[in-house]
């Protein structure tokens, strides 16, 4: 394992190490090499929920599902106007 040195590091931050430190019940030597790993060791992404249900369920199979025809009414135009109360 390598070894550094940290020069001119600021008083306060030192005593904020010091502290994290005492309160995660580390040595100041530890927290810093977890503080160094949490900030520079890449993450794996975070997905959404839809992408976690994807991979979660993907192994189950997919679904078929039958897609009905389209009817032949015409489409209806839709306005916004506040006069048409009409649905």
């Amino acid at each position: 394992m390598a070894t550094i040195t940290v020069r001119n590091l600021d008083d306060e931050v030192k005593e904020l190490l010091r502290v994290s430190a005492a309160k995660n019940g580390h040595s100041m030597e530890e927290e810093a090499r977890m503080i160094l790993k949490q900030a520079l060791v890449k993450k794996p992404p975070r997905y959404g929920l839809g992408t976690w249900m994807h991979q979660h369920f993907a192994e189950l199979g997919g679904v078929e599902l039958e897609i009905p025809p389209r009817d032949k009414t015409p489409p209806r135009i839709v306005t916004f106007d506040d006069d048409d109360d009409q649905l």
